[in-house]
């Protein structure tokens, strides 16, 4: 927080310096020109997709499927969805399963369902699923992630806010830290939550009954968390690129229309 504290006051005091100084010599103060502050406003829409994707994929829980074998000699089967913060079981009909599909589901279909919430942040429990249990550290590992990655994300949208409104541009540099780092962050937790399955799939209980032969699949939520990351990183680049001075890029850019002398 101190190293964040002098940063700022650093960049307070070189915008009161450099205005006192155009104050002294009688010029105009610095304004944003509409084509910067329109570049800026499409690279927040871009964020801005990546974050609607993230919270999207926080929040739901279709981020793997589990599901059972359908040759069990029985007109249902069973099958699950969990994500970072909930599980669902459900039982459907054999009949409502795809021709060809040898394993029960998807967990879109109808049927009864059964959703509980986590309790690795209250009473500190494993959840079982499928005589299987959950390994809770690493559950709870990418669940804290990818809510770090939701805060420093609300973060960056605070900064580029603050430009537009303020005219604050020092902080364009932080907004742009900010949302490569939930971008990052978000795939990170991804990552993670791949190996708490794995470790699901592992930990079979030894107790009776016979744990059932499982198979497992990555559903949407985890495919929105990729895109959100990926996005958020995309964006966070472009507004770097906005924030850096244009002098040193201006020979490798020129302007369309002008000729070399």
């Amino acid at each position: 927080m101190m190293m964040w504290s002098n940063f700022f006051l650093q960049e307070e005091n070189r915008r009161r310096g450099a205005a006192a100084r155009r104050r002294a010599s009688g010029q105009p103060k610095a304004q944003m020109t509409p084509e910067r502050e329109g570049k800026i406003k499409l690279a927040l829409l871009l964020t801005s997709v990546g974050a609607t994707l993230a919270v999207l994929a926080v929040g739901t829980e279709f981020w793997v499927e589990l599901n059972t074998y359908r040759d069990n000699g029985s007109a249902v089967c069973d099958a699950a969805h969990l994500g970072l913060w909930k599980m669902c079981t459900k039982r459907l009909w054999q009949a409502d399963v795809p021709a060809g599909r040898d394993t029960c589901g998807p967990a879109e279909l109808p049927g009864e369902a059964n959703c509980t919430y986590f309790k690795f942040f209250t009473t500190g429990e494993n959840a079982h699923i499928f005589q299987r249990t959950t390994k809770k550290e690493v559950n709870q590992a990418a669940a804290v992630i990818a809510v770090l990655g939701l805060a420093v994300m609300a973060l960056g949208c605070l900064c580029i806010i603050m430009v537009l409104s303020k005219g604050a541009e020092f902080l364009l540099r932080v907004g742009a830290v900010c949302f490569g780092l939930s971008g990052l962050l978000v795939l990170v937790s991804l990552e993670v939550f791949r190996h708490s399955v794995r470790a699901l799939m592992q930990r079979v209980s030894p107790e009776p009954p016979v744990a059932p032969a499982l198979t497992y699949e990555y559903s949407w939520s985890l495919g929105c968390g990729v895109g959100a990351g990926l996005i958020l990183m995309l964006g966070g680049g472009c507004f770097l690129l906005l924030a850096l001075p244009p002098g040193p890029w201006s020979p490798l850019c020129p302007k369309w229309g002008q000729r070399a002398p």
